[in-house]
């Protein structure tokens, strides 16, 4: 509702008007010259407050739709995905004057044909080892010494029978002399054999191998504690007495 329609409305509908107070009442058919402007005026002053509060009032009601949208329609476009441009050119860079002191490189003569193995893997260059030197062979360990030798020695119980006797010819003609012999002693301290070193006379070897053969008697060789066979040298001296 405007405020137009609600003013013509109060303004058409009274037939008559309130006088002023302590005046008298008019009639329409009546003439009074300011009766003219008098309606104009009250209705105007009583219809536009209440206009007013209507319009307030009904101003919340006057809603307006919302427009009704209509679904929209249309075909998926597959968007292909842009490709890379292709690199700018290296600018291509004028070859280089060759220098009339440099020499040319000079052609195989053997046509070595398309290598192959550009793409091989490259192994690290790994030097052959030097041969082993084994040095000088290494000796057998020597075995253990063998336990010293504890020569021979006289019978001090058999002493008194070392002296040979003196031979008669050798006596008669007064020869005196020295005779060396070397004997083997066996493991039982008796003499086994008799060998000459030297002599002043052959009697005196003969007595003297005959008495050491029969009488000698000896402490037999040891080693490790253990008796064993030894050469011995003894030396045995003629001498005549009294002369």
């Amino acid at each position: 509702m405007t405020l137009i329609p609600l003013i013509s409305a109060i303004v058409a509908a009274p037939e008559a008007i309130t006088a002023p107070e302590g005046g008298a009442v008019l009639r329409r058919d009546s003439y009074d010259p300011g009766a003219a402007h008098r309606p104009l005026a009250a209705t105007l002053a009583v219809g536009l407050p209440v206009a007013l509060v209507v319009a307030v009032a009904l101003s919340p009601m006057i809603v307006k739709p919302k427009p009704v949208l209509s679904p929209l329609t249309g075909t998926l476009i597959k968007i292909e995905k842009p490709v890379d441009p292709p690199p700018d050119k290296q600018p291509e860079t004028s070859p280089t004057p060759k220098s009339h002191s440099v020499r040319e490189a000079v052609k195989p003569l053997v046509d070595l044909g398309p290598r192959t193995d550009l793409g091989a893997e490259v192994k690290p260059f790994v030097p052959d080892p030097l041969p082993y030197d084994p040095g000088p062979p290494a000796r057998p360990a020597a075995p253990p010494a063998p336990p010293p030798l504890v020569l021979a020695k006289l019978d001090p119980r058999y002493a008194a029978g070392f002296q040979p006797d003196y031979p008669a010819s050798e006596q008669r003609r007064e020869v005196e002399g020295a005779v060396r012999v070397r004997v083997l002693v066996g493991t039982d301290g008796r003499v086994k054999a008799v060998e000459l070193v030297s002599t002043d006379s052959p009697g005196f070897f003969e007595e003297t191998k005959r008495r050491a053969l029969a009488k000698w008697r000896f402490k037999p060789a040891t080693r490790g504690g253990v008796p064993e066979e030894s050469w011995q040298v003894m030396t045995v001296r003629f001498e005549i007495k009294g002369a």
